[in-house]
């Protein structure tokens, strides 16, 4: 498994600043593992229509499968030591870190967050990269044809699961908003197309994270000099979940 790989399955991939030369280079059984763990990732299209706080199931797969294969949750501590004490720290938590013989990889998941994270990230790994901390930093994000083609994925599930209604969300504990309500019924066209428009809208607007948001940040330079791999989901790996019972009656 490698990048060429992913390309193939549709995700996009940017290197910056001989990322990828690097990765390939110092750090090629870390990279094989990063590829094979998202060539096999999926998710079900109603999985991104759940309601509820906390992060999708899906996201929580990709963490355990990156986990198990020794991409752990570290804080790394940078401390300023003058004359034997210690005048400043700083704490730099990282959902995934991986370390080998030539140097450690820092990776970020940042599926449905408000857009400034990323600018949080490529902060954290400029600066852990200035004080030689890491390597490299790795973003994975919505891609560019997921993001283009939610609305059509959703619509397509809701109309697999037989909905019709408002009412019928439950299923998904999905609870519309009297604003969203009020939205979908002003739009004109069919009940699944005006809903997964107005809940894409407010879900996965164009200020959340995805890739176009992502690559804005790089043209600004945020995060140089640290090399950086950027890693965007394709529509390709979600798939249609039939459900068993029929759909809502």
């Amino acid at each position: 498994m490698n990048p060429l790989t992913l390309r193939q399955l549709g995700f996009d991939i940017e290197s910056k600043n001989h990322a990828l030369a690097i990765l390939d280079a110092d750090f090629p059984q870390p990279l094989r593992e990063l590829c094979k763990i998202l060539t096999n990732f999926r998710m079900a299209d109603a999985e991104l229509m759940c309601g509820g706080g906390g992060e999708a199931e899906f996201t929580q797969r990709l963490r355990k499968a990156l986990s198990s294969s020794k991409w752990k949750k570290r804080n790394i501590i940078i401390s300023k030591v003058i004359d034997g004490q210690e005048k400043s720290s700083t704490t730099h938590e990282i959902d995934h870190v991986r370390k080998s013989g030539k140097g450690t990889i820092a990776l970020e998941i940042e599926w449905n967050n408000k857009d400034p994270f990323y600018d949080r990230d490529l902060e954290n790994f400029h600066r852990l990269h200035v004080e030689g901390a890491i390597s490299v930093g790795i973003i994975i994000t919505r891609g560019k044809s997921l993001q283009e083609n939610l609305q059509q994925i959703l619509a397509q599930c809701a109309s697999n699961h037989g909905i019709r209604s408002l009412k019928d969300f439950d299923i998904f504990g999905l609870h519309p908003t009297p604003r969203q309500r009020r939205m979908i019924e002003k739009s004109t066209g069919k009940f699944v197309s005006r809903w997964a428009k107005v809940f894409v809208n407010d879900k996965f607007g164009t200020a959340t994270t995805h890739w176009n948001k992502l690559l804005e940040r790089i043209d600004r330079g945020v995060g140089n000099p640290c090399p950086l791999l950027l890693i965007g989901i394709p529509a390709s790996s979600i798939y249609q979940r039939i459900p068993e019972y029929g759909g809502v009656s």
